[in-house]
């Protein structure tokens, strides 16, 4: 088994679609439009299905407007410089919300950018994240 997508309901396929692929370098795989459920489903990537997983976006017609609710959190990205990409994110007019520095209570460098529909992008410089901490070793218990 592998993971093949995640699924982003927008409220406009133009704005996202721009923002992920214009702003964040994603390539639009593909793209159809679905007349009799009234939806369009566009695939968005770093790569090919067939062996990257990939982000779709749903744009069910007429709706404009989601309400995110407080269980999404998050997708992430991992970047070799989130300093460079910050800039040029900000430079291609993206939105960073939280700019790149350690998480709390961790090294991990971090920072967050916003999409146009409220998402929320996670950026994480590679190489910093995970604990790199040796495995604790079993304790001796007395008998």
């Amino acid at each position: 088994m592998r993971l093949l997508h995640t699924m982003l309901r927008v409220g406009d396929l133009d704005k996202s679609l721009a923002f992920y692929c214009d702003v964040l370098g994603m390539t639009l795989l593909r793209k159809k439009d679905y007349p009799g459920g009234e939806f369009t489903l566009a695939f968005v990537g770093y790569g090919d299905e067939a062996d990257h997983t990939v982000l779709e976006l749903t744009y069910n017609w007429g709706k404009d407007q989601y309400d995110l609710g407080d269980a999404y959190g998050h997708i992430a990205l991992g970047v070799d410089d989130i300093y460079g990409t910050c800039e040029m994110i900000r430079d291609r007019g993206g939105k960073v919300v939280r700019e790149p520095g350690p998480m709390k209570h961790g090294s991990t460098v971090i920072a967050f950018v916003e999409d146009p529909n409220g998402y929320k992008v996670e950026l994480i410089q590679l190489g910093t994240q995970g604990s790199k901490q040796p495995e604790a070793q079993p304790q001796a218990v007395a008998s």
